[in-house]
């Protein structure tokens, strides 16, 4: 039994400052421990405030001193990734560009609803350019590594938010997902990450890629990502595609086991199987029979979809023209390079393209709903790989010119907007992790992370060892 509370999950935090032996200050002093030993060596953050989340942290004891703590999350060490507004803080995107932006005057509706729930804000974590990759560099903030081997990308865009998660920097951490950015780092450091249904969390300020994007949870156990879900899907108006809220807690059911679930396992979405290296495959196999013991009736099926990549790329990189062009060249030319050519090049795409893969998208959301007929969830590798080389676009000597071509299991459930996670499931030989998706049909939150929970059931996560 740990004795660190920077090893605690936000449940056992909580219970802790119920029962009266931890506080609140003592989980932020934890946290800001951890901090000063792993940060030197991860770069997971670009802001933390001691000052102000002590603050925090002393009016959290003295509520739960009192018998009257704030909401569900009072107390609990939370980090932001630095593409959402903060009050107080600078957004700055991982960009030289908004040098000149000063402190945020209004909280993204997340953000909002975290500090309603009493969470402790520690600080703002790292990201790519505007979030615009799978891996975690920036010309503002440098790279970001893995906690598991340091020469090794955490993937991305929520980079930061999976070192904190992984290594006790914060309890819950709020990452955004656009293209797996929640489900590509979770996997390569062993952490749980999900994104909901899309129009589940609200979203603001909108940019170009609003329409892919979803806010979302990464966590050391399945229970506080559902805790977290609760808080920050409280609807916003801000967001008019939001959905209705979800009617009961995300922990109610939780473990409810997964007897019953018709589960379809696809090795590789019928697009993408041979692109999934050998011992990834080993350990996603054993994970979806961890599943099928547990009671499921999980068959091998595939979806019948064209490789949505091309569609996948086209509203990514057009969104980014669009996100870039306020930039003049003087700007531009201090900008992460690869971003800046695929702006230009979705820059070059013709209306009727676009319109093209508008269609291809309204297709592929029909596919996923005639699939999902017949399936309660479907699994996948959450990354056909493992984390590779830091500060690198592209696996070496992989030929693939662009992120999106290294991550065929994630960006197909932007397109959709339905509900998917990444469950760590297993080690490689050379001790990187690997991740299992599960996905739901759009709705399906809940689903989701009852599947998820069951697997953490019999197979409890493991984090990765201290860096000091």
């Amino acid at each position: 039994m740990t004795t660190d509370p920077a090893d605690l999950s936000a449940v056992d935090l909580l219970e802790h400052y119920a029962a009266g032996s931890l506080s609140s200050v003592d989980a932020l002093d934890a946290t800001l421990r951890r901090i000063k030993a792993h940060e030197p060596v991860v770069n997971a953050f670009v802001l933390t405030d001691p000052g102000r989340a002590r603050a925090e942290a002393e009016a959290s004891a003295a509520r739960w001193q009192s018998g009257q703590p704030r909401g569900p999350l009072d107390g609990v060490p939370t980090t932001i990734k630095d593409l959402l507004p903060v009050i107080g803080w600078p957004t700055r995107r991982g960009s030289l560009a908004t040098a000149d932006l000063g402190p945020e005057q209004v909280d993204a509706p997340a953000v909002a609803r975290l500090k309603e729930a009493g969470a402790v804000l520690v600080g703002k974590t790292t990201t790519p350019e505007f979030g615009w990759k799978a891996v975690t560099d920036s010309p503002y903030s440098g790279v970001t590594r893995n906690p598991w081997n340091s020469e090794k990308t955490t993937g991305g865009s929520s980079g930061g938010a999976v070192a904190a998660a992984a290594l006790g920097m914060g309890a819950i951490n709020i990452g955004t997902d656009g293209g797996g950015s929640i489900r590509i780092p979770a996997s390569f450091t062993g952490v749980f990450g999900i994104k909901a249904t899309y129009g589940r969390v609200p979203m603001w300020p909108t940019t170009p890629l609003t329409p892919l994007a979803h806010i979302g949870p990464l966590t050391r156990t399945v229970a506080d990502a559902a805790l977290a879900l609760d808080v920050i899907s409280r609807p916003d108006a801000r967001d008019g595609l939001r959905l209705d809220p979800h009617a009961d807690s995300f922990l109610d059911g939780l473990e409810g086991g997964v007897p019953g679930l018709r589960i379809a396992y696809s090795p590789g979405l019928g697009i993408a199987e041979d692109a999934v290296d050998a011992e990834v495959r080993t350990c996603v196999d054993e994970a979806v029979q961890v599943l099928a013991a547990a009671g499921a009736t999980v068959e091998r099926a595939d979806p019948d979809i064209t490789p949505p990549m091309e569609t996948f790329n086209r509203h990514w990189f057009v969104g980014f023209a669009s996100l870039l062009k306020r930039f003049g060249d003087d700007v531009r030319a201090n900008m992460d390079p690869a971003m800046v050519a695929a702006a230009e090049d979705g820059a070059a795409t013709s209306i009727l393209d676009f319109a093209a893969h508008v269609e291809a998208r309204t297709a592929l959301i029909h596919a996923f709903s005639e699939f999902h007929a017949d399936w309660d969830l479907l699994l996948t590798p959450a990354m056909p790989i493992t984390a590779f080389e830091a500060d690198a676009l592209v696996p070496a000597d992989s030929g693939h010119p662009c992120w999106p071509d290294w991550t065929p299991f994630s960006h197909p459930f932007n397109l959709t907007g339905q509900p998917a996670a990444s469950v760590p499931c297993g080690f490689t030989s050379e001790g990187l992790p690997v991740g299992l998706q599960i996905v739901g049909p759009r709705g399906a939150d809940a689903l989701v992370l009852r599947a998820a929970r069951a697997f953490e059931r019999e197979r409890p996560f493991v984090m990765p060892p201290r860096m000091g």
